[in-house]
């Protein structure tokens, strides 16, 4: 889609977390009204024919647009988050990073086998969390899964739309 305001408004950061890195910041389409709106705008209409009943939105940026949409949509809204930080029993996934091992969890009880899924995070670039968070989404079976990304980075050779192949994946930037 790649709405000409957002790419106006996306701040980039060279060399950020280590050199050679461009990181590209959504904080700055978050804090502009314009910005924060038309990506909603954009995103509920995709989705709003999809009957969606679940968006789990991936710590911590998912959590922003994520459950602003799952109010637009009237579906519930599912957190998955790094370990210790929910409550209650929880399914886990562990998954390789760039910088090592890391682990995913949602609530035992978040998702069924009537709910349709969306699965919602700000970037996309290598892919590792994302197919952690689809993995564990999968335990629950659910009736469809959804991917949608804020931001799909390929200009640094970076490819991580292909772990998803036959999954129906979405991204408002591509970069």
């Amino acid at each position: 889609m790649n709405n000409k305001v957002l790419l106006d408004n996306l701040r980039c950061i060279p060399d950020f977390p280590k050199k050679g890195i461009n990181f590209r910041d959504v904080t700055t389409l978050f804090k502009s009204a314009e910005c924060f709106k038309i990506m909603l705008d954009e995103l509920e209409a995709i989705y709003k024919d999809k009957g969606i009943t679940k968006i789990v939105g991936i710590e911590s940026r998912g959590f922003v647009m994520g459950s602003a949409l799952a109010g637009r949509l009237g579906c519930g809204f599912v957190m998955a988050r790094k370990p210790g930080k929910l409550p209650a029993t929880v399914v886990k996934e562990s998954f390789i990073k760039e910088y090592g091992e890391d682990t995913i969890e949602i609530h035992f009880d978040s998702i069924n086998e009537n709910d349709v899924v969306l699965i919602h995070d700000d970037l996309l670039a290598t892919g590792g969390t994302a197919m952690a968070v689809y993995n564990l989404v999968g335990h629950f079976n659910p009736k469809k899964v959804y991917m949608n990304f804020i931001i799909e980075i390929t200009d640094e050779g970076l490819h991580g739309r292909d772990l998803f192949k036959d999954i129906d994946l979405t991204t408002l930037l591509t970069l």
